[in-house]
């Protein structure tokens, strides 16, 4: 099993985690997510059971949260 934690601080983490928190919930194959999110941070936590899936669900993930981190950056922050 491989696990990759990435920390994330932003004034819209809230807002990002709540984007990705649906994505977590889906089935990917070989990898298991959680998003945890407080007030200007969020973790996300990835395990899969190979290199290639972990890389693979980062590589998404990370593509995920620049998007939404950008929305938020453009339209504004939902929880504001």
């Amino acid at each position: 099993m491989f696990r990759a934690t990435l920390g994330v601080s932003s004034p819209y983490a809230s807002t990002v985690a709540k984007a990705i928190g649906p994505e977590a919930g889906r089935e990917i194959p070989r990898t298991r997510a959680e998003v945890r999110h407080s007030e200007g941070s969020m973790t996300l936590i990835l395990d899969a059971d190979d290199l290639s899936a972990l890389r693979a669900a980062l590589n998404s993930y990370i593509r995920w949260m620049s998007i939404a981190e950008k929305m938020s950056e453009t339209v504004g922050d939902i929880d504001g």
